[in-house]
């Protein structure tokens, strides 16, 4: 069974996507004006960016951590380790500069080289650790992964028109992303960990890319990746609207990072997102 899509004239549609953009639009604007974006940038600096190795080891270790830091890095964001807890062990990066058997001064002669070694270091979930009073509370994510366990009519039709169009849909265990189009290998793949409600915004987000032909070059992609991923996400605001389901709580978070804070940049980009949101929505309203 589908969305609401077919439920309204083509007129009707028309101007509810343009109403939905306004709103995506004031929205940013919104969490642009809060500082709310920036303090959570603030917070997230603060932490490391881990390998793909450090992931994979955190996750076999403790499959639900969302955020670790090591013992006296989380006293300084306000948080303690609670006595007795159990660490994750993952692999940190040093390097000495060494003449010989012997470690030198850096100044010294050119016969140095540098030996490169990865110690293990302890790391905790956020889960491990309680606020210390008087400290300021954890910056909330903007961005939040939709829970609903309704697609609203998009997985299958839109399922159906990739298929149809050469590409297939797969679920996968991703480190981070909620999903990704590889034009290589023409395959769309959703992280298995998903609820359906964000499952069917994800995939029209990745639809969306595909439709903007943002995917045809990746070297072109990757130049413009944050106009790229605005439109996407917009396109799946707007047509997740349509389908009669509210994707704010991720979106707004998610465009306020791509634009940088420049809500111009959503602006910028209105006509082809709502081109490109009729047409997937004309492609749900098909296959119902």
């Amino acid at each position: 069974m589908g969305g609401k899509v077919s439920t309204r004239s083509a007129e009707e549609r028309q101007h509810e996507a343009e109403a939905l953009h306004a709103s995506i639009v004031e929205q940013v604007q919104q969490l642009v004006d809060s500082g709310q974006w920036r303090v959570f940038l603030e917070f997230a600096r603060s932490f490391h960016n881990y390998s793909l190795n450090n992931l994979l080891l955190i996750l076999s270790q403790d499959p639900d951590a969302t955020m670790v830091a090591g013992f006296r890095q989380w006293q300084a964001n306000g948080r303690q380790v609670r006595k007795g807890e159990k660490s994750i062990k993952i692999f940190g990066y040093r390097e000495r500069k060494t003449s010989g058997d012997h470690e030198i001064d850096e100044a010294r002669a050119s016969d140095q080289r540098v030996v490169r070694y990865f110690p293990t270091l302890s790391v905790f979930d956020i889960a491990q650790t309680d606020p210390i009073d008087g400290a300021q509370p954890l910056p909330e994510d903007p961005t939040r992964r939709l829970i609903g366990d309704d697609d609203h009519g998009v997985i299958a039709p839109l399922t159906s028109h990739l298929e149809a169009t050469g590409w297939s849909i797969h679920r996968a265990a991703l480190a981070s992303a909620s999903g990704y189009a590889d034009p290589g290998l023409h395959r769309v793949t959703l992280a298995e960990n998903l609820a359906i409600e964000q499952a069917a915004k994800t995939l029209i987000h990745e639809t969306a890319h595909i439709e903007l032909h943002h995917i045809d070059d990746v070297d072109e992609y990757r130049t413009h990746r944050g106009r790229m991923e605005v439109e996407a996400e917009s396109v799946a605001f707007v047509v997740a609207g349509l389908s009669g389901f509210d994707t704010s709580a991720y979106s707004v978070g998610y465009i306020t990072g791509w634009a940088e804070n420049d809500v111009t940049v959503i602006r910028d980009t209105a006509s082809r997102v709502l081109k490109t949101a009729h047409a997937i929505a004309r492609i749900i309203e098909q296959y119902e």
